[in-house]
C-alpha cells in the first residue's frame, strides 16, 4: 500500500491507503469508535458472524481468482458457534483473501477494500457508517480537484513550450517563400514526432481513432504525459535551433 489519507469521523481520525488504485480503510480506527481501547476485538467480534464470513467470501469470490473456497467453506461451517473465532490474519493467511490487509508498526493495523470496510462500519454504528461515506466522498472530491488542476496547469505549460516548439520550427525549418500549406505540414511533421514518441501516434490516426472526441490527443493526456510532452517540446526545439536533423 502506498499514498496514505486520513479523515475525522465523529471526532474519531480514519485512515486510508491505497494500493493499485484501490482503496483500503483502517478497520481499526472505525473499531476505536466503539471501543478505544481494545479495537482489535471488535474486528474478531465482527469476524465470528456467518453474514459476515458470507460477505467477505462473495466479494473474494468476485474480485480475487487465487480466495480458497475450501477454507472458506469450512468458516462458513463453524461461523456463529460459541467457540468460533476468527482473526483478519487467519483469514488471509487460510483463504489468501486480499479484500483485507493486516500491516504492523506505527501507521499498521487491520485494513479492508472500502466496499468491506463500508460494511463493517454499518455494523459499528449505522449513523458512523453516513458520516464515514460524506467524509469519504469529501476526501475523493479533494483528490479529483486537485488533480485536474495540475492537469490544468500543465496543460497550460505544454501550451506556452508548444509556442517556443513553432517558434524554432519557424525561425530554422521553413523558408521565407512558401506556401501556407507547405508551412503547415513541417510544424504538423514536428509535432507528431513527439506525438509518435509520447503516444505512438500521430495527431491524424487518434482522430480516425476517436470520432466522437473533441480536440485533440493532447487534450485527453494525462498529466504524467503532459509533463514529459513539455519536456520534449523544450529539448526538441534546442534541437531545432541548433540544427540537428530531425532523424
Amino acid at each position: 500500500m502506498k499514498k496514505q489519507g486520513k479523515i475525522t469521523v465523529k471526532g474519531t481520525v480514519v485512515s486510508i491507503k491505497s494500493s493499485d488504485g484501490q482503496d483500503f480503510i483502517s478497520l481499526t480506527d472505525i473499531a476505536r469508535h466503539k471501543n478505544p481501547e481494545e479495537p482489535k476485538d471488535i474486528v474478531k467480534n465482527w469476524m465470528r458472524s456467518k453474514s459476515t464470513i458470507e460477505f467477505l467470501g462473495l466479494w473474494e469470490k468476485l474480485h480475487n481468482s487465487d480466495f480458497k473456497g475450501v477454507e472458506f467453506d469450512s468458516f462458513m461451517y463453524q461461523a456463529g458457534s460459541n467457540s468460533f473465532v476468527l482473526s483478519p490474519t487467519k483469514w488471509i493467511e487460510k483463504t489468501k483473501a486480499l479484500g483485507i490487509n493486516v500491516k504492523s508498526g506505527k501507521t499498521g493495523g487491520t485494513f479492508a477494500h472500502k466496499d468491506i470496510a463500508f460494511e463493517f462500519a454499518a455494523w459499528v454504528s449505522a449513523e458512523f457508517k453516513l458520516y464515514l461515506l460524506l467524509e469519504f466522498q469529501r476526501l475523493k472530491d479533494e483528490e479529483n480537484n486537485r488533480l485536474k488542476l495540475g492537469w490544468s496547469l500543465q496543460r497550460e505549460l505544454a501550451k506556452i513550450n508548444y509556442r517556443i516548439h513553432t517558434d524554432a520550427i519557424k525561425e530554422k525549418l521553413i523558408p521565407e517563400v512558401i506556401g501556407k500549406k507547405q508551412a503547415l505540414r513541417v510544424y504538423a511533421d514536428e509535432a507528431d514526432m513527439l506525438n509518435m514518441a509520447l503516444f505512438g501516434m500521430t495527431a491524424a490516426e487518434w482522430r480516425r481513432k476517436n470520432p466522437g472526441k473533441d480536440g485533440n490527443i493532447r487534450d485527453y493526456a494525462a498529466i504524467e504525459q503532459l509533463v514529459v510532452l513539455s519536456n520534449l517540446e523544450s529539448i526538441n526545439s534546442m534541437l531545432v535551433r541548433q540544427g540537428i536533423p530531425q532523424k
